[in-house]
């Protein structure tokens, strides 16, 4: 990861008067959001009058000339790699692209290429001057579905703003183990797992955490799920599940031990033996256009494995309601 150098100037005149430093510069500054204005007022970028300020809370008196030196991370060191895409849409300032099952979204530790990101730089390389390759928000790997991805810093500063304010719609498809009885809403806050490094729990000093569920269709021993997100936390769908004991079918980390159900036919039975992530698939996303402010919104398939697993779970419950006929 590498920095680039941003160099910005202004002076204003009385209309600022009795304004906070961090919202008379988010109003002019419109391409950076007021968290990274207020980030680099608190690290001692901003100047006013040729003075540092580091109060987001300073009061503007008018007329104050205002210098910004400051950097944001970039992609930079990472690799363009020719990886195909599955591109739903695309403009000057923004794409959305269709994850696939078992491609990781950043490169990292054990991932240092074969990405998201690597893939997403070789189709378009101004990317490379955005914070994380302009990816706004992160699937798990083996997580399916549709990702946004800012391609100007106007349109990322946009997107993050409204991720922020959870004005994004985004929808998922899960398919967990057990019947549930009705949908509803979990309100729970998730962090870091106290002991388990790369788990995620619910915890009573996490971050509000809020996810609605309804059901799709029940099967003999599984309830397929349509889930919204309200909040974006690390593993968030597939925590909240876990906590409520219906884990998804599938899932290395929360799914717990597998119990067999006792009716289940050999087919079903090989297909889930064979379903090797969680039965997870972002397959609606909606968002305002950062140019046009017109919403719109994306829907993807659920993947062939997905659909294969309902297939099965559908005709195993047939078959013993058509026993017991």
């Amino acid at each position: 990861m590498s920095t680039q150098s941003i160099a910005l100037r202004h002076t204003f005149d009385e209309k600022v008067y009795s304004m906070r430093l961090d919202a008379a510069l988010s109003q002019h500054f419109t391409d950076y959001s007021r968290s990274r204005i207020q980030e680099w007022i608190k690290n001692g970028y901003v100047l006013v009058n040729n003075e540092v300020i580091t109060s987001t809370k300073h009061k503007m008196q008018g007329y104050e000339e205002i210098e910004i030196n400051a950097e944001i991370e970039v992609v930079g060191d990472w690799k363009p790699q020719a990886i195909q895409l599955d591109i739903v849409y695309e403009d000057d300032d923004l794409l959305v692209v269709n994850k696939p099952a078992g491609l990781v979204v950043h490169p990292g530790a054990g991932n240092q290429d074969g990405t998201l990101v690597n893939a997403l730089l070789h189709h378009a390389p101004q990317l490379a001057n955005l914070p994380r390759a302009g990816i706004i928000h992160r699937l798990d790997k083996e997580t399916t579905g549709l990702l946004v991805v800012a391609k100007t810093i106007a349109a990322h500063t946009s997107l993050v703003e409204q991720l922020q304010r959870r004005a994004f719609t985004r929808e998922y498809d899960a398919v967990a183990n057990r019947v549930m009885v009705s949908g509803g809403t979990i309100d729970a806050p998730i962090a870091r797992h106290p002991t388990k490094r790369t788990a995620m729990a619910v915890v009573p000093d996490g971050k509000r955490a809020i996810t609605h569920y309804r059901i799709v269709e029940k099967f003999l021993d599984h309830t397929h799920l349509k889930l919204r997100l309200e909040t974006g936390r690390t593993h968030q769908i597939r925590v909240h599940m876990a906590h409520l004991k219906f884990p998804l079918i599938g899932d290395p980390l929360y799914g717990g031990r597998y119990r067999k159900p006792t009716q289940i036919t050999e087919k079903l039975a090989a297909q889930m033996s064979s379903f090797r992530r969680q039965a997870l698939h972002a397959s609606l996303l909606g968002l305002q256009h950062p140019t046009t402010d017109e919403y719109i919104e994306w829907r993807a398939p659920m993947p062939e494995d997905m659909t294969q697993l309902l297939i099965a779970l559908r005709e195993n419950k047939h078959h013993y309601q058509s026993e017991q006929g």
